[in-house]
């Protein structure tokens, strides 16, 4: 619960940033269009600021539950509208003024998301690179020859520098391609081409880590279990570790790397340890208790030690990355574009039964990544505040009555027929599009609950 301010502070910050973007949108849009815009809501539920300004005297509004927003505009659909005013009502634009003003909501999200990863790429960051651990046996890539160290040089001929851009391209390959041709050099500085297959990704209707069932994972340094520094006053210290102490048995569990050390000390749960230790050619018998701390949402068990330095522990496996100018903005476009289709794609296959409807989430999980993204650094928390506008903006495009995409839907229908749906059709269109809502809705608060209960 100590964390819950914070994840509450970034949900609010994160969606009310996007939900503001969206409706300046379509306020701007509006305004260019000499369209007369009445109200700006940010937020549902009571109001909580209320003002008008400018020469149309526009209410701006937030009210008290950040989970959307409007712009209300003049139009005769809705009231009575002065003969004076006429010219200004949103239904008395042309088609294509009218669509404009409806897309502009989502051209916004994608715009910021565009902004966001070109400051980011401009920036630059220190981002591990793609060395890959030890796979699994009997995984994909444990049957295509990747061993532990091995660095990934390009996707398909398509170079990569970065883990999160091999990881990133090859989800994208997931989704439509039965395996892909890695280039790789291993620890000996050997070059070789090995063939991935991809098709154990989308099993399980792509729940949980579909880069796991592959048997992709990250660098494991094969370090042995030895310690070379000690914190003064931390729980090793007390117990009496010492430094080119070799752990052998924790909890009667063999320890043979440093990895397997740091697990069990981690998943602790700060119960006492019993180490088996070699000091000086002699067996020594150790009880330690772990401090509990908080790191990235979860809690983890520390004894206050370090490794002690070998050749493979200084490998580097970090790299600072920065674009100029115009190669961030390409990259950035690049990105929007791709996790653009990557959600489309997504979504087309939750419809067909491709993807489990599991991975729908809602405002709780939504909270939850933004508290943990805002953890993590700034870097992070922009990276998920773009992700996540680029799923709004491909969200209100949806052809669905009542979102934006319903509305441009209309109007390409009107442009075919020649005149406007009639006032029945739109009613009934929009109570399917509300249905439609509510039942996206009821998933996706019916998965936060079971994520919420099942841990």
């Amino acid at each position: 619960m100590s964390n819950f301010p914070l994840y509450l502070l970034a949900f609010i910050v994160v969606l009310g940033v996007l939900v503001v973007v969206h409706e300046l949108g379509h306020y701007l849009a509006a305004r260019y269009c000499k369209v007369k815009v009445l109200r700006f809501s940010v937020g549902f539920g009571p109001t909580v600021f209320q003002r008008k300004y400018g020469v149309d005297r526009t209410e701006w509004a937030v009210a008290a539950i950040p989970l959307g927003g409007f712009v209300k505009m003049l139009d005769e659909g809705e009231g009575e509208v002065a003969e004076d005013e006429r010219h200004r009502a949103f239904n008395r634009q042309t088609l294509g003024k009218r669509s404009f003003i409806v897309a502009a909501g989502p051209v916004a999200n994608f715009a910021l998301a565009i902004l966001i990863y070109w400051a980011i790429f401009m920036n630059g960051s220190e981002e591990l690179l793609p060395v890959l651990g030890p796979p699994p046996a009997s995984t994909p890539a444990a049957m295509a020859g990747i061993q532990n160290g091995d660095q990934v040089r390009a996707v398909d001929g398509q170079t990569v520098a970065t883990w999160d851009d091999f990881r990133w391209l090859l989800l994208q390959k997931a989704t439509d391609q039965e395996s892909v041709q890695l280039e790789i050099i291993n620890q000996q500085q050997e070059i070789a081409i090995l063939q991935l297959p991809l098709t154990a990704a989308g099993e399980q209707g792509w729940e949980g880590d579909a880069l796991g069932r592959l048997g992709i994972q990250f660098f494991r340094p094969n370090i042995p279990p030895v310690i070379g520094k000690v914190s003064p006053g931390g729980p090793a210290e007390q117990a009496g570790l010492q430094v080119g102490d070799t752990v052998l048995i924790i909890n009667g569990v063999e320890v043979s790397t440093w990895f397997d050390f740091v697990r069990e000390v981690r998943d602790s749960d700060g119960q006492t340890l019993r180490l088996e230790i070699s000091r000086h050619e002699q067996t020594v018998l150790i009880d330690v208790v772990p401090n509990m701390v908080s790191e990235r949402g979860r809690q983890v068990g520390k004894v206050g030690v370090a490794v002690a330095e070998t050749a493979e522990s200084r490998r580097e496996l970090r790299s600072f990355v920065s674009y100029g100018f115009f190669a961030a903005g390409a990259k950035a476009i690049g990105e929007t574009w791709d996790k653009s289709v990557f959600t489309l794609t997504m979504m087309g296959k939750m419809l067909t039964g491709e993807v489990s409807w599991k991975n729908l989430s809602g405002p709780v999980t939504i909270a939850d990544y933004a508290g943990q993204s805002a953890r993590l650094g700034l870097d992070y928390y922009l990276k998920f505040m773009a992700l996540l506008s680029i799923s709004l903006g491909v969200l209100n495009l949806l052809p669905i009555p009542v979102l934006d995409g319903g509305h441009l839907l209309y109007y390409a229908i009107e442009a075919v027929r020649r005149r406007p749906l009639s006032e029945r059709a739109m009613e009934l269109s929009q109570r399917f599009g509300m249905a439609i809502l509510f039942t996206l809705m009821a998933f996706a608060f019916f998965n936060d609950i079971n994520r919420l209960v099942s841990g």
